[in-house]
């Protein structure tokens, strides 16, 4: 039977600016092994790349922006599969038709990394159990086998991409090196996390959720429309699905859309 990685601990890092690519590695790879200076480095790298070969091919247009990290720290699946690649570890599409026995039995496999719009997070087992290890989250959130499956059509039925996560992850890392505090990691006993989560819980059903993004409808609303509606005993097992995904859901832009206003003026002009 396979030891206990880092003595029991879990370790989750709380969102930083838009540094979840860099908490979402971390916590797959369960340790700081990166910082968002190494992702930086590994997205410029990337960018150099790309340029040469379109300057090889034949390529007009260059362009200088980067494809791979936006100004404000976000990072592509690219910089994530280069940075994981780096410990063996491969990001395939759970789609796709190599990742099949994790469709079918998820529980299998060891780690998920989520993604939609500019978000990402990892879904990790550790010792032998599931934890969202979202970074909008106070401390990992633990998942049954149950859940894991469920949530996971949830969020595809939600549009978010899900990759598969293989190979050999990291067994320890060292606790106690000055590496482990990196701003927004920590360390966790697992009893330590599901207290966390249950008082954030609490608060959020007394207190609202104002300010933050709302799903536009129960996940579960689908199963009910094809007659898949589950028990009424797991009405609050639905509940903290939905209220997850509205935890992991993205900021919407605040932006305005001047479509209407621009159309008017191209029919006054026209006039």
């Amino acid at each position: 039977m396979e030891g206990v990685s880092n003595g029991g601990m879990l370790y989750h890092e709380v969102q930083e600016s838009k540094l979840c690519a860099v908490h979402c590695v971390n916590t797959v790879l369960q340790g700081p092994f990166f910082s968002e200076f190494d992702l930086a480095a590994v997205a410029s790298d990337l960018d150099r790349a790309e340029r040469q070969m379109m300057v090889q091919g034949g390529g007009d247009f260059v362009p200088e922006q980067s494809h791979n990290v936006s100004l404000d720290g976000d990072f592509s699946i690219q910089v994530l599969q280069k940075a994981l690649e780096v410990w063996d570890l491969q990001i395939i599409p759970l789609d796709s038709p190599v990742a099949e026995p994790a469709q079918i039995d998820p529980e299998l496999e060891s780690a998920f990394i989520c993604h939609l719009q500019d978000h990402w997070f990892c879904i990790r087992k550790v010792n032998g159990e599931w934890y969202n290890f979202d970074s909008l989250k106070a401390a990992p959130e633990h998942l049954s086998k149950f859940y894991l499956s469920a949530y996971l059509d949830s969020l595809k039925g939600f549009g978010w991409s899900i990759f598969l996560v293989k190979g050999n992850f990291p067994k320890e890392c060292p606790i106690s090196s000055s590496e482990a505090s990196n701003g927004y990691g920590q360390w966790l006993l697992p009893e330590d996390a599901e207290r966390i989560t249950k008082s954030c819980n609490a608060a959020q059903r007394t207190g609202g959720r104002s300010g933050q993004t709302s799903w536009p409808s129960d996940p579960y609303r689908q199963y009910e429309e094809d007659g898949m509606l589950l028990d009424q005993e797991d009405e609050d097992l639905k509940a903290a699905i939905a209220a997850s995904l509205m935890d992991s859901s993205p900021a919407v832009s605040s932006k305005p859309d001047t479509s209407e206003n621009e159309n008017k003026d191209k029919s006054a002009a026209n006039a």
